[in-house]
């Protein structure tokens, strides 16, 4: 058997069905130009019946990507299919991806029809995508809680019909993995023609498995594997990339492939939280803010004498340029001393035993040390380090006009000021620092909490950029968050302007 694993992504197909993810169709452009750039094999483009959006998304991006596979969804119904592959016609690889559902409950409940219907009309459906393309892809919807007779059927008839690739959707997440694995070795064990087709899996994370069992389909047979960035999705979200490609990587042992290049998982996942306005959860794993933070001291020892006692991915494998070592009272001698060296400071034991003993105190209460804190904490407040002060700040904004900031700002020695329109007059005033410290500067992340409560809440700002395959952080509080927003962001860029 193969030892390759195809990964077909569906971030702008079933991904982009989150309400509120909607995306227009140069955003789908760069989603998908990205994705090519991260090797996936098969781009589901969308659902080209289901608006003339969608049809022309579809179109669009078959012809701005060449080397993927681009996929479009229909049901087993001939208008479907025909919009399908109208849509498709500039594809330079092309798959429709028809199907019908499966299921006691879709059968019964759903379609109001019997077993013998759905076989018949998912040949048909087969049979008639055929005339259009030649690699079509049959899903058997609810496939997870179909009966195994019954799903090997349907499947060796759409199989003998010229299904090149045969889904079998876990659509509701039902499954455990071990009886989705068994599930997927049951058709390799008792599909005639099996080997003509690709078994593919889709599974949903309603129960928080969705992975589990689409490793499990694979090491049973399956080698294509449904996934989205980030495991966006319908309801609990799908599949994925991230999590899967990086399974495979570390299990070596299991001599299974992909094309992902890794070192695009971590961009292409900010990239579409940016771009869907879906912000990635802090312990995601793979691509969360903390999957390689390390804030207890125990594990801060250890990862600080060897990464690989607390890591098992190397950062730098999935794009992200160095492993977090997070201050909090958790945090023990190794990891001070660490961060104080950071800052030019080499402390001897019995200072360093000193001042772990404020730190200490210091960190019950504040939940996150900052250099700033420590050049404090050391006898320096931290001031006279900063090359970048912000002396004043003006901004134009409201419903009628164009955001536009103004910054005066102290660089060095030097004042200087810009001024700059944007999105917004956070987003004017970055562009303005940009213009005057003059290097290019990537946000990966901006985050606002309140610390106060009322309406002059003070507003807490943290800041991670990017420059020259670095990350930088800045922090600040202000009463005015968009004061504090410039703040942050100017406390990143003196680390390294």
């Amino acid at each position: 058997m193969d030892n390759k694993v195809y990964i077909f992504d569906t971030t702008l197909r079933d991904g982009e069905q989150v309400p509120g993810c909607q995306l227009n169709k140069i955003e789908k452009i760069e989603v998908a130009k990205a994705l090519e750039s991260l090797g996936v094999d098969v781009i589901e483009a969308g659902f080209p019946v289901s608006s003339p959006g969608d049809f022309q998304s579809v179109m669009e991006l078959s012809k701005a990507v060449t080397q993927p596979v681009i996929c479009a969804l229909t049901r087993a119904v001939e208008k479907d299919i025909e919009v399908a592959a109208e849509a498709l016609q500039y594809a330079k690889r092309k798959r429709i991806h028809t199907g019908i559902g499966t299921s006691f409950y879709h059968i019964n409940y759903k379609l109001n029809s019997n077993e013998d219907e759905i076989i018949e009309r998912a040949v048909a459906a087969v049979r008639y995508a055929k005339k259009f393309v030649e690699d079509v892809e049959f899903y058997a919807e609810d496939a997870g809680r179909t009966e195994n007779e019954y799903l090997a059927r349907v499947i060796e008839a759409v199989i003998k019909a010229g299904a090149t690739v045969v889904n079998i959707p876990d659509t509701t997440g039902y499954c455990l993995p071990a009886d989705y694995g068994q599930k997927i070795r049951y058709l390799v064990e008792n599909v005639r023609g099996i080997e003509k087709a690709i078994i593919s899996t889709h599974c949903h994370n309603d129960l928080g498995m969705a992975t589990a069992n689409s490793i499990s389909g694979v090491l049973n047979g399956a080698r294509q594997v449904e996934t989205t960035i980030n495991g966006i999705g319908e309801r609990a979200g799908n599949t994925s990339l991230e999590e899967v490609t990086m399974i495979l990587k570390s299990h070596a042992g299991l001599d299974l492939t992909t094309a992902i290049d890794s070192k695009k998982i971590y961009s292409t996942s900010r990239l579409v939280s940016s771009l869907m306005n879906m912000p990635v959860q802090p312990n995601k794993a793979i691509v969360g803010r903390n999957a390689f933070a390390h804030s207890s001291g125990i594990h801060q020892d250890g990862v600080l004498k060897n990464r690989e006692n607390y890591e098992i991915i190397d950062p730098k494998d999935v794009g992200v340029s160095q492993s977090s070592i997070v201050l909090t009272a958790r945090s023990g001698r190794a990891a001070l001393k660490h961060r104080l060296q950071i800052l030019g400071v080499k402390p001897s034991k019995p200072e360093l035993d000193k001042l772990y003993k404020k730190f200490l105190i210091m960190a019950d209460q504040n939940k996150n040390i900052r250099d700033e804190d420590l050049q404090t904490l050391i006898g320096g407040n931290g001031k006279e380090e900063k090359k970048l002060q912000l002396l004043s700040l003006q901004v134009v904004c409201g419903s009628a006009t164009i955001p536009s900031a103004t910054v005066k700002i102290k660089y060095n020695d030097e004042v200087l000021t810009e001024s700059a329109s944007g999105n917004g007059p956070v987003d004017a005033a970055f562009t303005a620092v940009r213009k005057i410290v003059r290097r290019k500067i990537r946000l990966e992340e901006f985050l606002i909490q309140a610390i106060t409560q009322g309406s002059d809440d003070v507003g807490k700002v943290h800041i991670q950029v990017e420059n020259r395959g670095k990350m930088y952080y800045g922090f600040s509080a202000h009463t005015d968050i968009i004061t504090a927003s410039v703040e942050a962001y100017l406390d990143a860029v003196s680390k390294f302007a």
